[in-house]
């Protein structure tokens, strides 16, 4: 009996071996398929164009993001057809901070940021070569800003001057030699012989600006290769998005950008975007020529004062001036500055813009698209953008093309600004998401991709109808830029994806009329499945809780789908792209009203006769990590194996470590207690805490669990996973632990992702393809 157990063992360890080179293989075929994040057009409309896409991939060994470019030409043919005629192989970009082409498409900004405390190197390339090259000294400023959030970097019309965001210099710290005495004025790092105070501790926007410096604004003259900081602007606000306001010849120039106050103190900012903010300008000279130099020179700004532009409204962002220069466009989310929410439905708005050009305080602000409380069925939800694209207009001056969350995917819709009418243009008869990357006239370059179907890229064409309506035609553009292996098309081919709506069951009279309108998951499966055999099943749940999983292509869970597993992604209420009742349902009601939406997806499927009881898995990131291990606690024998990734799983813990330990009094207590963070915990605030977390559920947990944790990260330290898995290994549960030491709460280094999903594949095998008998034998 004995020797047979040792046999088994030794089959079981090679079998192990066998799966662990397998799914590393097959899942670096999933992570080289690339992505693209940028992409612009040069050339008149009609006539042939060149594109040029900024595509990355992960680069396992360096651990880092490889980053290319990849040109084509496009040709329009008279049927109305489009080819892109791509160039034969992608061009790296190596060290590559950010791409900013001018508004002519003639001249193309390099930024790359040093790594070492070294300088800021500035490229201006033309067409056949770089033309200037400038190295900005940390003694002005520090990284520019490239995040997608600060990031701000603006062309002038003329194309003579660029403005952008980047950090502030140092503070000189006080010096002293090696007997103590002390040196006045700067030192040098590599100064001998002296060594450096700590100085002031500084504050910093938290989760991924981790010692970086405070946001300033900055001006360029590209031709001197003078950098100025503009003046006018309070110390204590951090800046972002900056834009160029309309310019004619002799008039005042003037700067929009987006401006954060660090009064009374900064919390974190990333993902968070219920941090008050708005709209302000502030004057810059025009440029004149001196009369001994043909150069041209930036004067002071320091006698004009920024005018906040948006004081009647808590929160604005993405500032777009319409191409006539006529009205300023701008994304506002008062709501969730409002209600303390990390995230809510959007607004939309508009400030004409003077004709004079001068800009005043008291300007009148229009909601073209107010916040949508709860949408008929079939309706528009609200607006739900990340971000709108720098040119997003077409040729009438008042339409714009944004993407933005309508349920569980991303669709393209045009809104036009002055009458307000939002239409969806992208297909609608589809699990697709789209997603917008650059404009062609009025036709639409965007991408397309559901979860089992890899990325697209889409040309779209309006065409005018007699009845006065205008629908979109989209056509399949060639490229090599998504290109799989044969083995993962393959794969793929063989899956099928659905969208499910489920009935809310806790429904009672006190709730809004969103908040019981049925919330959705993402059903993803082998088109075999039978109901004789089930794949086992993961269920994947979102952070946030204000976030929502999306219907695009996820190469890492198209890898778990692809090894055997389907997959129920849930939207549970609170989720973003449902209406603002349904999303302000969850705060107060967490651990509660969150776990039943899931519980009741999971018996959904498995009443629908597409999953097995007794194989059913679940994971997640953030506030999914926290519902990951409530449901392992509140329903210990309804799953087999579970992976938690960041979770919050002690509210009391976290709230004196997080960046935003306002999200834990939101969460459990209510909007109301958005501001009770400021004063430490009442015995009562910490009880409640503890009732709302899954670490009052710890003593019930039954499955084996699986904990991946970012070192870095200070959104949810990594003492809340390491204290509820402990406790876990107390009690005899199965636990493994893995510490990614340079890495933060998303876990987005390329290692820590191809890592993870390794992990979470083999150790839900470990539980479902051995069962857990077998797994605790090769345990042991």
């Amino acid at each position: 009996m004995i020797f047979c157990a040792f046999v088994s063992g030794l089959e079981m360890h090679k079998e192990a071996e066998d799966d662990y080179a397998y799914l590393s293989n097959l899942l670096q075929e999933f992570t080289s398929i690339p992505n693209i994040d940028k992409a612009w057009l040069f050339g008149s409309p009609g006539l042939q164009l060149q594109g040029m896409f900024a595509v990355s991939q992960p680069d396992l060994l360096t651990n880092r993001r490889r980053t290319s470019i990849m040109s084509c030409n496009i040709l329009k043919e008279r049927d109305n057809s489009v080819k892109f005629l791509w160039a034969p192989f992608p061009i790296e970009m190596s060290g590559v901070s950010l791409i900013v082409p001018s508004p002519s498409g003639s001249k193309l900004l390099v930024v790359r940021n040093s790594e070492n405390e070294g300088p800021c190197c500035f490229q201006i390339w033309s067409s056949s070569r770089m033309e200037k090259e400038f190295l900005i000294p940390q003694s002005l400023h520090g990284s520019v800003y490239n995040d997608g959030w600060f990031e701000g970097v603006s062309w002038n019309m003329n194309e003579l001057c660029i403005a952008y965001v980047a950090e502030e210099p140092s503070p000189a710290k006080p010096t002293f030699n090696g007997l103590g005495g002390y040196k006045i004025g700067r030192c040098a790092d590599k100064d001998s012989g002296y060594w450096k105070c700590q100085g002031d501790w500084e504050e910093d926007w938290g989760e991924t600006y981790a010692g970086k410096r405070q946001p300033a604004l900055f001006v360029i003259d590209i031709n001197s290769g003078e950098v100025q900081e503009v003046k006018g602007i309070d110390k204590s606000l951090s800046i972002g998005q900056v834009v160029w306001a309309p310019f004619t010849e002799g008039s005042e120039q003037y700067l929009v950008f987006v401006g954060w106050s660090s009064k009374p103190r900064k919390l974190g900012i990333k993902y968070c975007s219920n941090r008050p903010c708005a709209l302000y300008a502030v004057r810059v000279r025009a440029l004149h020529h001196e009369s001994k130099s043909n150069e041209p020179v930036l004067q002071s700004t320091e006698e004009f004062h920024a005018l906040n532009l948006t004081q009647t409204i808590s929160s604005a962002f993405f500032p777009r001036f319409s191409p006539d220069g006529k009205f300023l466009v701008f994304l506002s989310a008062r709501s969730a500055v409002d209600s303390g929410v990390h995230n809510a439905t959007n607004s939309l708005h508009r400030i004409d813009w003077p004709t004079d050009g001068k800009p005043f305080q008291s300007s009148k602000i229009y909601d073209i698209i107010p916040v949508v409380m709860c949408a008929e069925d079939g309706c528009f939800p609200g607006l739900y953008c990340t971000t709108i694209h720098s040119n997003p207009w077409l040729s009438d001056n008042c339409t714009m093309i944004v993407s933005s969350i309508w349920h569980s995917s991303e669709v393209l819709l045009s809104v036009n600004v002055l009458s307000g009418e939002i239409l969806h243009i992208s297909p609608a008869d589809s699990n697709f998401s789209w997603n917008l990357l650059t404009m062609d006239g009025n036709n639409i370059v965007a991408i397309s991709s559901s979860p089992v179907d890899v990325a697209q890229i889409k040309y779209g064409m309006a065409i005018e109808k007699e009845t006065n309506t205008t629908t979109w035609s989209w056509s399949n553009i060639s490229s090599p830029i998504f290109r799989s292996s044969d083995k993962v098309r393959s794969l793929l081919s063989c899956l099928h994806c659905s969208i499910l709506r489920i009935s809310v069951k806790d429904a009672h009279d006190g709730q809004t009329k969103g908040a019981t309108k049925p919330f959705e998951a993402i059903f993803v499966s082998s088109k075999t499945n039978n109901k004789i055999e089930f794949d086992p099943l993961i269920v994947i749940l979102h952070g946030g809780p204000q976030d929502v999983s999306l219907s695009y292509f996820s190469k890492y869970y198209a890898f778990l789908s692809s090894v055997g597993y389907s997959l129920l992604i849930v939207n549970y209420r609170g989720s973003s792209g449902f209406g603002e009742e349904a999303l302000q349902s969850l705060p107060e009601n967490v651990g509660s009203q969150d776990v039943n939406d899931v519980l009741s997806a999971i018996d959904h499927v498995i009443n629908l006769g597409l999953a097995n009881p007794s194989k059913i898995t679940v994971m997640g990131i953030s506030h999914g990590g926290f519902l990951t291990t409530h449901l392992i606690g509140q329903a210990p024998d309804k799953f087999v194996a579970a992976a938690a990734i960041n979770p919050v799983c002690n509210l009391a813990l976290m709230i004196g470590t997080t960046d935003i330990p306002d999200w834990c009094y939101v969460e459990a207590r209510g909007t109301n207690a958005r501001n009770c963070f400021t004063e430490p915990p009442s015995p009562e605030d910490l009880t409640l805490f503890y009732r709302k977390s899954p670490i009052s559920h710890v003593s019930k947990v039954k499955a084996p669990t699986l904990f991946l944790l970012g070192a870095q990260d200070v959104r949810v330290p990594i003492f809340d996973g390491l204290q509820y898995g402990r406790a876990l290994k107390e009690k005899g549960v199965d636990v493994k632990i893995i510490m990614f030491e340079n890495d933060v709460h998303a876990l987005k280094r390329p290692q820590s992702d191809f890592e993870s999903f390794l992990n979470i594949g083999l150790w839900f095998n470990k539980y479902c393809k051995y069962g857990a008998s077998e797994s605790q034998e090769l345990m042991d």
